[in-house]
């Protein structure tokens, strides 16, 4: 099996600028790197990847906490995080939190440890002063978590607003909002404010379900959707995350309901459940991928001692008009 000396020997530089070349460190011409380059393709040379990472202090890999993998948003979110990981030369260990309480913490012991290089979080299950004590790389994905780690989130005022406005445009008058738990000190929340208030200004009634606290199971979903729904059957409209919804339409449709006639539909989110429903759904779309991007992005300069300038990068929302809102 080749090696970095025989790698210098085929290209005629030293073992030191092989080294320079493979780790990226310090100057190196492009021709005597293309000349290690070629030697180390001609030996079919791999570096060792564990010995590159502990010459740089690093292991390469890069954690993403999330609640639940299987959740249509956090699937897409973990999707686009580990290709943008993998175009930096980063390695994801995908960390699901659900299952155990103590999970997120034991991650972030992990990141302490140096196991990890960083953590992306897009978990609500502990406490903000845990997360305070660690200086090392944290990105966090919409949630605040102090004024030291960096927030990616979308403009949810946004979607608020134009949630609302679209649903007055359909000349709904009772609504059924869904939302997550209050509790938690996330951007998202701004999007339940913003929708009901514009729609008590225009006279419409608006009920709100608060999820609870870090509950993301299906079953959970058809206990809320069943009881608002049983609450307020003359509702005429329904705003929340694409599953919330999707569960509500389906339980109207089933009571005899139709769509849009009797119910009109607004799914947040947008992800790629919301293509494969009938009718077809209105959603607000979050830029998923342009979220992972940004994390990324954000992970990768801190990790290089880079230091980020804006505390919140917030991103823009967009409608996207379907069957479940028109009114011909």
């Amino acid at each position: 099996m080749a090696g970095i000396k025989d790698v210098a020997k085929i290209a005629h530089v030293g073992v030191g600028t092989v080294s320079r070349v493979i780790n990226n460190s310090g100057y190196t011409s492009e021709e005597t790197r293309e000349k290690v380059e070629k030697a180390m393709q001609q030996l079919r040379y791999t570096p060792n990847e564990l010995a590159r990472n502990l010459y740089r202090k690093r292991t390469g890999i890069i954690a993403v906490l999330v609640p639940d993998v299987g959740h249509p948003f956090f699937a897409q979110v973990v999707k686009y995080v580990e290709i943008e990981l993998n175009r930096y030369g980063y390695k994801t260990m995908i960390c699901n939190t659900t299952q155990k309480d103590n999970n997120e913490l034991e991650y972030l012991q992990m990141l302490e440890r140096r196991m990890v290089d960083g953590v992306i979080t897009g978990v609500h299950s502990l406490d903000i002063h845990e997360y305070l004590q660690i200086e090392k790389p944290i990105v966090a994905l919409d949630r605040y978590i102090g004024n030291t780690i960096p927030v990616v989130s979308v403009d949810h005022k946004k979607g608020g607003q134009l949630a609302a406005e679209e649903m007055l445009r359909t000349g709904s008058r009772i609504i059924i909002q869904f939302q997550g738990a209050s509790k938690v000190e996330s951007p998202s929340l701004d999007r339940h404010i913003e929708f009901e208030k514009i729609m008590t200004e225009h006279g419409i009634t608006v009920y709100s379900y608060e999820m609870e606290w870090n509950r993301l199971d299906t079953n959970y979903s058809a206990e809320l959707v069943n009881k608002a729904y049983m609450d307020h059957p003359e509702a005429d409209g329904v705003f929340g995350t694409d599953l919330l919804a999707l569960e509500y339409m389906k339980k109207a449709l089933i009571e005899g309901k139709k769509v849009p006639e009797d119910l009109k539909v607004i799914c947040y989110d947008g992800t790629y459940i919301t293509n494969v429903v009938y009718p077809e759904v209105t959603v607000i779309r979050q830029p998923i991928e342009e979220l992972a991007k940004e994390s990324v992005r954000l992970m990768n300069n801190m990790i290089n001692g880079k230091l980020y300038e804006i505390r919140i990068i917030s991103l823009q929302p967009e409608l996207i008009r379907r069957r479940s809102t028109q009114c011909d």
